[in-house]
Parts: structure tokens; C-alpha cells; sequence
């Protein structure tokens, strides 16, 4: 058995897991940024409900299509390491 070999395929599920963890992560923390600025906005400006909620469901989708983005790539890496294929 080569242990090298295990030890590449390894790494390489290890790092694909690491970075859809962190693509995750960044999403939620990016979101609720987002929503508690939202808030804060709104309780500022009651009249700016409707372009403020606009902005933030906008910005919260595009947040939500990079951390996607995110988890593909690392889901393609995890494919490449041989374990998924």
C-alpha cells in the first residue's frame, strides 16, 4: 500500500472540506451583517423600509452566489482527489 498516496487523497478531501467550511461560514457571517445593518437602517429611517429591504435581499442573494461558487470549487477538488469519483 502506498502511504504517500493516501496521504495526497487525504489532504486533498481535508482542504476541500476546509474550504466549503469556510465558504459557509463567510456566507452566514456575510448575511447577517447584512440583515443587522438592514435593521439598523430601517429603525434610522422608517420611510426606507421598502428600498433598504430591497438592497438587502439583492446583496444578501449575491453574498449567497459567491459562498455557492465557493462550495462547488471545493466540492470539484474533493471529486479530483479521488474519494467522490
Amino acid at each position: 500500500m502506498d502511504y504517500m498516496l493516501l496521504a495526497e487523497i487525504g489532504t486533498g478531501a481535508g482542504l476541500a472540506a476546509v474550504g466549503a467550511g469556510l465558504a459557509a461560514i463567510g456566507a452566514g457571517l456575510g448575511i447577517g451583517r447584512i440583515g443587522g445593518q438592514a435593521c439598523e437602517g430601517i429603525a434610522r429611517q422608517p420611510e426606507a423600509a421598502g428600498d433598504i429591504r430591497g438592497s438587502m435581499i439583492l446583496t444578501a442573494a449575491l453574498v449567497e452566489g459567491a459562498a455557492l461558487f465557493g462550495i462547488v470549487i471545493a466540492l470539484l477538488f474533493w471529486t479530483k482527489s479521488g474519494i467522490g469519483a
